[in-house]
């Protein structure tokens, strides 16, 4: 709860703004905000940085405001601040007030990863952090950055990142369908994440099977599963039949699987590093030669999931 004191020059700051003395109330604040920092005052230094943000950005003084959201993270590592609902929520409700043409904004979004990181218990940033930063970039048609944050994310990610790369696929041809949703299923693979690898593969296929009226469906089932095969795009099925493979495992099993798809393989060999990953993580393969998880990631999110040689993945795939 802010003091008299606190309150008294925040409403004055916010008045200044008001008045449009931007770089004037953008100094104060700045000045203030460190003098309480320097008390070890750590509450009112974050709600005179938030509640002047908040202000100047809403004046369109995104430069400003965003050099502001940038202080209070260095207030929140000075105060040894933990993530938490209240600490996360507001980082959250800034960086969606700041302009998506800002250029502080990704700075910003990554300082607050990088906060969660150190003081919290996820050395990948706070799921939660993730999720929702994801989902902002996911709105905003950024996807590129959307998928880096979604893949870090919380047991709701999975789903929004297979719409949003439905979605980016659905402006490409047909048969490129397993591009796309190999960026959420191999780098979920890759960080153990079983459970949205599964997800995200389900959620694709059901929004394909439902677009595409032409689309042949053969159904599998076996025990408890129910699996959909499509005749048409053979890597669908490959990924579809590896979900279900690494809750088995079975070095066997995965050479087989490899070898069985092995001549439509060789058209995605972008997923090689990955995939020979996978097989020593969950089907005990011996890896040839040691891998980057970075390096893997960075190949599976590098540009457009097309290429010269993708029509040769499926010459069959056409649901007109």
């Amino acid at each position: 709860m802010a003091t008299a004191n606190v309150e008294k020059t925040r409403s004055r700051l916010e008045k200044r703004i008001e008045e449009g003395s931007y770089y004037e109330a953008h100094q104060q604040l700045r000045v203030v905000s460190q003098r309480y920092v320097k008390a070890r005052k750590f509450d009112a230094a974050i709600e005179i940085l938030c509640a002047g943000a908040h202000a100047l950005l809403k004046a369109g003084q995104s430069a400003s405001g965003g050099d502001l959201c940038l202080l209070l993270v260095d207030v929140y590592k000075a105060a040894n601040l933990e993530p938490s609902h209240t600490s996360k929520s507001r980082l959250l409700e800034l960086a969606m007030a700041i302009s998506p043409t800002e250029p502080s904004r990704k700075r910003f979004i990554g300082e607050c990863v990088a906060w969660s990181a150190k003081y919290g218990p996820y050395p990948a940033g706070d799921p939660e952090l993730h999720h929702l930063v994801g989902n902002m970039y996911a709105q905003d048609k950024e996807v590129y950055e959307a998928e880096k944050h979604l893949i870090l994310g919380n047991k709701q990610s999975g789903e929004i990142l297979a719409s949003l790369l439905y979605d980016w696929y659905t402006q490409d041809q047909p048969h490129t369908a397993a591009m796309y949703i190999s960026r959420a299923v191999l780098p979920y693979l890759l960080i153990g994440n079983t459970r949205e690898a599964f997800r995200s593969m389900e959620v694709f296929t059901d929004q394909l099977v439902r677009d595409s009226p032409g689309l042949v469906v053969q159904r599998v089932q076996s025990g408890m599963l129910d699996l959909r095969i499509l005749p048409s795009l053979p890597l669908i099925n490959f990924l579809t039949l590896l979900v279900v493979g690494v809750r088995t495992g079975g070095s066997d099993n995965f050479r087989t699987l490899r070898s069985h798809y092995s001549s439509k393989l060789r058209e995605v060999t972008i997923w090689d590093d990955a995939l020979e990953q996978i097989g020593e993580i969950y089907f005990g393969v011996q890896v040839r030669r040691p891998h980057n998880i970075l390096d893997m990631m960075g190949n599976l999110f590098g540009g457009q999931p097309t290429g010269a040689s993708s029509r040769a993945i499926s010459d069959e795939a056409d649901f007109d």
